[in-house]
């Protein structure tokens, strides 16, 4: 159990840097503004070159695998091994 915390712990936290990192450079306008972080992308997708269209995609990227990561290693594959446990319970019994 400790190695699948520690799993979506790496997870969460690698992707969570990446996706703040490149959310503060193309999400934030300016730092005195309120919106930090939520506003849309600077550069937008129509007038932007292959980099830029590229970090925004992985962005977007990095948010839901930092979200989905960490669930997958601490709710769904221990639900599946105390799943296979309790079945291969059920038959010995």
């Amino acid at each position: 159990m400790a190695d699948e915390f520690i799993k979506g712990l790496g997870i969460f936290t690698g992707a969570g840097l990446g996706w703040i990192v490149l959310a503060g450079w193309y999400r934030t306008p300016g730092f005195e503004s309120t919106k930090q972080l939520i506003s849309p992308a600077s550069p937008s997708p129509a007038n932007a070159d292959l980099f830029n269209l590229l970090a925004i995609g992985l962005m977007d990227v990095l948010f839901w695998f930092a979200i989905l990561g960490p669930l997958a290693f601490w709710v769904v594959l221990p639900a599946i091994r105390e799943a296979g446990d309790a079945i291969e319970n059920r038959r010995n019994a």
